[in-house]
């Protein structure tokens, strides 16, 4: 097994845009010719599109785009855009009468960070799909849906901490399987392999870190509102062939990603959502798959940390291993 970039997995053009100055921006995965997709929701109140699209009861095989994005349920037109974009480039299913590409979207809730009022939109989708076939420019850090990504919520904002989006992918034999994260999470952040905390809660004077399992222990108060802005999205893609009954399965698998490197997750205030897509035609184990979906996730969710810079007045992972 050997580490390969994310760009390798071929069949998935991604795109990223964002708005730094507002604090938020939208990450694009397109496969104009269609990617088979399945799709495992664990939060308690995704803000999401067409994700009925995925159920494997559902008509269509497959979907044109995955669009991950800020601004909360106000951000959901950025598919909008995605969609003018591949129908002008006449991709999308032919209903006789016009192409309808069939765009799935999730979206995290980054409106305490830069301008609440400025939200990605039809415009910044197109450009992020644009830039996916033109010049494809995934990074990661504070670039795309992660631009506004924060993590370690729990006492509310003065304490939390920068996040991003991050990736990982790996090699064994021909089978290629990877996976892109924005971590905007309610819990803290830890490198599973080191079992060590690297983000999440911070103390007050915003000095060290501190664990949030411990601050919910130790007040062990009723809260209604736990600072409901919590949401870690993920792609995973792979070359392997399979349904969207299998990728559900795999996205079901891995959400273990999730629990080894976020604590605490799936919590009512994480709106937590995976998809696992299909881009090739390799035979693989649907287990083999599924394990190893769980292991690029949570080192995708590792990287998402480490390459997030200090912004916002909210301190990067980098940023305080040097203090």
């Amino acid at each position: 097994m050997r580490e390969i970039s994310i760009s390798e997995i071929e069949g998935i053009r991604i795109g990223q845009a964002e708005n730094a100055e507002a604090g938020t921006g939208c990450t694009v995965f397109i496969c104009e010719d269609g990617m088979r997709a399945g799709l495992d929701v664990r939060g308690g109140g995704p803000a999401s599109r067409e994700s009925q699209l995925l159920n494997p009861l559902m008509s269509a095989q497959a979907i044109h785009a995955i669009v991950l994005a800020g601004g909360s349920a106000y951000g959901l037109g950025t598919a909008n855009g995605v969609m003018s974009c591949l129908e002008e480039r006449g991709f999308g299913y032919d209903t006789g009468y016009a192409r309808v590409p069939l765009v799935a979207q999730a979206d995290i809730y980054d409106l305490s960070v830069g301008d609440p009022a400025v939200r990605p939109d039809a415009a910044m989708g197109y450009e992020a799909a644009r830039i996916a076939f033109e010049a494809p420019n995934y990074r990661d850090g504070n670039y795309g849906v992660g631009c506004g990504a924060t993590v370690g919520k729990i006492a509310g904002m003065d304490t939390c901490m920068k996040a991003g989006v991050g990736s990982y992918a790996v090699q064994i034999g021909e089978l290629k399987i990877g996976a892109v994260v924005v971590v905007n999470a309610l819990g803290d952040v830890f490198d599973w392999k080191r079992g060590k905390q690297i983000a999440g809660l911070m103390t007050r004077d915003r000095t060290a870190l501190r664990s949030t399992a411990e601050y919910m222990r130790s007040s062990c108060a009723v809260v209604e509102n736990k600072f409901v802005g919590n949401t870690t999205l993920a792609v995973v893609m792979t070359n392997a062939r399979f349904d969207k009954t299998r990728l559900c399965k795999i996205a079901g698998m891995a959400h273990d990603g999730f629990a080894r490197s976020i604590n605490p997750v799936h919590t009512s205030a994480d709106r937590d959502s995976i998809y696992a897509v299909s881009v090739g035609n390799i035979e693989a184990d649907q287990d083999l798959v599924g394990t190893m979906a769980a292991e690029v996730v949570s080192e995708a969710i590792v990287r998402a940390v480490e390459h997030a810079e200090s912004a916002y007045g909210f301190p990067g992972a980098s940023s305080l291993q040097q203090d």
